[in-house]
C-alpha cells in the first residue's frame, strides 16, 4: 500500500467515524449518556490501555519480522558477492563456470523471485541455479593448498546464502495470523461503540470531533503500519531487490577485472539459455 493511499484510508475511516459520532450527537443528553463520567473514563481507559499494549507487541513481532527479511536480502547479497570472490581462488575448470552461475543466481533472485514474493506465491519454490552450482563444486578437484582452502570457504558460504534466502522467504510470508486479525478488529470496533457513549449536546461539535477523530485516526494508523510491515516484499512501497541489483553491478566489474569473458549462461532475467 501507497503512503498516498494509506493517507486516504485514514482520512476516510476518521470522516466516517466523526461523522457517526456528530450523527448521534444530535440526539445525545447532555453531559453524555454517562452519569458518572469518571467511572467511563477509567472503563475507556482499561479498554485502550489493553489495547495499546497489544498493538505495540503486535507491532514489535511485525517489525521483528520485516527486519529479518531485510537482513536476509542484504546477507544473501554479500554472499554471493563474497563467494564469486572465493570462486577465482578454485581450480580453472570450475572457476569461470561459477563466477556465471552466481551472476545468474542473482539475476533470478531480482527478476524471478522477487516478484513471486511480491505477488504472494512464493510457495516452496528454490531458487533454480542453486543446484546447477552444487553439481559444479561437486566436480571441483582442488588439489593445492589454496584450493582446498577456498573450497571449503565456499562451502561455508554456500550455507549462509542459504540462511539468508531462507530468513528473506520467511520474513516476506508474514508473522500475523487471521484469528489476531479478527481480534485486533473487533477490540478496535468495541473502542469506537464506546466512544459514541461520549457523544454530548452540550459540548461544541469540533470538540467531540476531535475526541472521536483523533482516536480512530491513531488506531486505523497503526493498523496499516502493521499490516505493512507483515508484508515487506510488496509491488509497491515495500522493500525491493536493491542490494542484490548492486552486487550484480559489482560482480559483472570483477568479472571484466578478473579477464572472465566467458558466455553467462542465462538471459538478463536469469533464466537458463
Amino acid at each position: 500500500m501507497s503512503i498516498i493511499l494509506a493517507i486516504v484510508v485514514v482520512g476516510l475511516t476518521t470522516s466516517v467515524a466523526v461523522g457517526a459520532m456528530l450523527l448521534v450527537r444530535r440526539r445525545a443528553p447532555e453531559g453524555s449518556v454517562f452519569e458518572d463520567g469518571d467511572r467511563a473514563s477509567g472503563v475507556f481507559g482499561v479498554l485502550a490501555t489493553g489495547f495499546s499494549v497489544l498493538l505495540g507487541l503486535i507491532v514489535f513481532l511485525a517489525f521483528s519480522s520485516y527486519d529479518q527479511s531485510r537482513t536476509g536480502a542484504e546477507t544473501e547479497a554479500l554472499t554471493v558477492s563474497q563467494q564469486f570472490e572465493t570462486a577465482q581462488f578454485l581450480p580453472p575448470s570450475v572457476r569461470e563456470r561459477l563466477g556465471g552461475q552466481l551472476i545468474c543466481y542473482g539475476r533470478a533472485v531480482v527478476s524471478e523471485e522477487w516478484p513471486r514474493l511480491a505477488a504472494g506465491n512464493a510457495g516452496n519454490a528454490f531458487n533454480p541455479w542453486a543446484v546447477p552450482m552444487f553439481h559444479t563444486i561437486k566436480a571441483a578437484d582442488p588439489k593445492i593448498a589454496g584450493e582446498q582452502t577456498a573450497y571449503d570457504n565456499w562451502m561455508d558460504f554456500t550455507a549462509t546464502r542459504e540462511q539468508a534466502r531462507s530468513d528473506r522467504v520467511h520474513g516476506a510470508v508474514g508473522v500475523i495470523p487471521r484469528a489476531l486479525w479478527v481480534v485486533l478488529f473487533f477490540i478496535a470496533a468495541i473502542i469506537f461503540g464506546y466512544m459514541l457513549f461520549f457523544a454530548d449536546i452540550g459540548e461544541r461539535w469540533w470538540a467531540q470531533a476531535m475526541l472521536m477523530g483523533s482516536v480512530i485516526a491513531v488506531i486505523t494508523a497503526t493498523l496499516l503500519l502493521i499490516a505493512f510491515l507483515d508484508d515487506p516484499i510488496r509491488e509497491h512501497g515495500g522493500l525491493q531487490p536493491v542490494a542484490m541489483q548492486r552486487t550484480l553491478d559489482t560482480l559483472q566489474r570483477e568479472r571484466a577485472a578478473v579477464g572472465d569473458r566467458s558466455p553467462l549462461p542465462c538471459d538478463a532475467a536469469g533464466a537458463a539459455v
